[in-house]
């Protein structure tokens, strides 16, 4: 019996040793973004080869977070791509799922092939066709406060319009929507009610998982990944997003301190909308008790 709870010990041990080599992994890196963010140049190039580079060690002042708000207008990238990624995030979610619940519950003919060419675009690189959507958007017709306007550029709308609908969300909204009990749905029917009433009071109130997972992902995507598509579409300031920032601080001698810093405040927004939807996504599960 002593040797069985020795045994059982060990393997705890060796599953918590696991998994805090796993969180070392992704927690290091930003322990380095962080205090490199506060040492000056030289001395981060001398404690990147180092254990130093993860501690708060040596000449540590916010110096550099000063001089990247001199070097750049970060406040205005920052709220762009929060206003840019936060309308692109809950309309997705709004349409995605709309789609999603007529591939699954509604039966319509060309359902399966169209369904079929929604999966065959994610294997398509943004790349092949960024230079077609360019021209497109710079010829679409808007209305605005000045009358009828041609051409999307230079704005939020081109950042947000072409982005709101994507395979992988409504692909994950099929996916999770086809394991609900469609009990429910026949019970609804029954009981009267269409298929918006069905849509709004029944599937989402049961998709807090499939939600909270769909809109993390689009929010990395939007917010973070998103260099190319921006560069294209926006020589304004005003309209320029984080990831487009970078390129005010790689010049002939990058100011990596403020890089650092940079990069620290950007990450902000990224990591407390994700703890926000973690904690959702738990309850969401606890509470439904459906596993997506």
């Amino acid at each position: 019996m002593t040797a069985g709870r020795q045994k059982n010990r060990l393997l705890v041990a060796l599953d918590y040793l696991l998994l805090i080599a796993i969180a070392a992994v992704f927690v290091l890196p930003l322990l380095f973004m962080v205090f490199s963010s506060m040492k000056p140049d030289d001395q981060l190039l001398r404690d990147a080869a180092s254990v130093r580079a993860f501690l708060p060690v040596g000449d540590i002042s916010f110096d550099n977070y000063a001089a990247a708000f001199a070097r750049a207008p970060i406040a205005t990238f920052v709220f762009n791509s929060v206003i840019v990624t936060a309308t692109t995030v809950f309309l997705a979610l709004v349409l995605c799922s709309l789609a999603g619940f007529a591939f699954v519950f509604l039966n319509w003919r060309g359902r399966d092939v169209v369904f079929s060419v929604i999966l065959a675009t994610l294997i398509i690189p943004f790349e092949t066709i960024a230079v077609p959507l360019l021209l497109e958007v710079n010829n679409l017709p808007w209305i605005g406060a000045d009358g009828l306007l041609w051409g999307w550029l230079n704005s939020w709308r081109v950042q947000i319009i072409p982005w709101i609908a994507d395979g992988l969300t409504i692909f994950l909204f099929v996916q999770y929507f086809k394991d609900l009990p469609h009990d429910l749905i026949e019970a609804a029917r029954i009981d009267g009610a269409n298929w918006l009433q069905i849509y709004s009071r029944v599937v989402m109130p049961l998709s807090g998982p499939v939600i909270a997972t769909a809109a993390i992902l689009k929010f990395l995507v939007m917010y973070s990944q998103q260099y190319l598509w921006p560069l294209l579409v926006t020589q304004s300031e005003t309209y320029r997003p984080v990831m487009v920032g970078l390129q005010y601080f790689f010049q002939l001698q990058t100011p990596w301190g403020e890089v650092m810093a940079y990069l620290t405040l950007i990450s902000v927004p990224v990591l407390v909308f994700y703890l926000l939807l973690q904690r959702f996504f738990i309850a969401s599960v606890a509470s439904t008790g459906i596993k997506g």
